[in-house]
């Protein structure tokens, strides 16, 4: 039974990650912060929680470990923008820091769940493959590419170290977020009818499921060395590439048949921002994703539906990050002697 060392661990793709790790027979040892919570995780005794910063990992967290899937990371571009220092302290140097220790403690292999975003916009026609230029354009993207840029120089024949340009992620997760695109569509029509798309609609977008992606990780810890070692690989599919008027009418069909009509409303100036993305690479070596956009709207709406799932300040991660911080500036205001209203001797 090996021990896979899963960074962000608590976030939404590590908490659905970490049961699927633990379904096939993997130990965890799960690092995270858990800004959001560790009660996102399941109970299993194969099941190591740490609660740690990426930033101050040490060699003993990778004692007895076999893999390492980083996930670890300030997530998408408002949060990168807003808290930049932390973005390029936690996204790029203590991810190389991490594969650093982790080959140094004798980790066999090591995945960076990277992401598409490095391609940036891309030439009007084309399609991104691996060996494309990038072209990052947040403080987000970039973060990512230097990690990339710092880790897969360290693959060996000791240390297989591997990379996955994760497309757009959507879904459900134990961690749920709607500020992404298909989660917050989905969200937005089901709750107020209406569902507002930025012109002019032909932008194309690609995705990726959160429990594929996840899958794709797993994928990597058992694939041929001599075929992943020191690679960059995209993960989503060509099915899962939708222009964003097929988005929207993905999910006007699903919410209409079991809520209400929904409209969609058009805004803005033309989006410049579409591009592809090649997935045939990760596709030889025998990985497909296996579900499409419509799955995703429909666990979501069934989640909404039962009233398992909301709009809150935790499901959207930048507004999250805000309160922490707020929190954090009035206890520091009012905390005296190790305590609020307690106060140690």
């Amino acid at each position: 039974m090996n021990r896979v060392l899963v960074t962000g661990a608590g976030g939404y793709i590590g908490t659905t990650l970490v049961p699927l790790l633990l379904a096939r027979g993997h130990a965890v040892r799960a690092v995270d912060r858990f800004y959001f919570g560790r009660h996102r995780l399941p109970d299993d005794h194969r099941l190591e929680i740490v609660q740690e910063d990426v930033r101050r990992l040490e060699p003993e967290h990778f004692r007895d470990v076999d893999a390492v899937i980083d996930l670890a990371a300030i997530s998408n571009d408002p949060s990168g923008e807003l808290f930049q220092d932390v973005t390029w302290a936690v996204n790029h140097v203590a991810r190389v820091r991490c594969a650093e220790l982790a080959k140094a403690a004798g980790v066999k292999r090591y995945v960076l769940p990277s992401s598409c975003s490095i391609y940036g916009r891309q030439p009007d026609g084309e399609t991104a493959t691996e060996t494309s230029r990038t072209n990052p354009l947040t403080t987000y993207a970039k973060a990512n590419e230097k990690a990339e840029q710092g880790i897969l120089p360290l693959a060996d024949d000791r240390f297989t170290a591997v990379v996955l340009r994760q497309a757009t992620v959507y879904g459900y997760s134990p961690r749920m977020r709607l500020d992404l695109a298909i989660n917050g569509m989905t969200f937005g029509a089901w709750k107020t009818g209406r569902l507002p798309l930025m012109r002019d609609g032909t932008q194309w977008r690609p995705m990726v499921h959160v429990r594929d992606t996840a899958e794709a990780q797993i994928f990597m810890l058992t694939a041929p060395a001599g075929r992943v070692n020191g690679q960059i690989f995209n993960v989503g599919s060509d099915v899962n590439t939708y222009r964003i008027a097929e988005l929207g009418d993905t999910v006007v069909r699903e919410v209409s048949a079991r809520k209400h009509p929904v409209e969609i409303e058009w805004y803005g100036d033309p989006d410049l921002r579409s591009y592809r993305v090649g997935f045939a690479k990760i596709e030889d070596l025998g990985w497909r994703a296996t579900r499409r956009a419509e799955d995703g709207v429909v666990e979501i709406l069934e989640r909404l539906e039962a009233g398992d799932l909301d709009r809150t300040s935790e499901t959207i991660t930048l507004d999250w990050y805000k309160q922490l911080a707020g929190w954090h500036r009035i206890i520091k205001q009012v905390e005296m002697y190790g305590g609020i209203f307690d106060v140690r001797a």
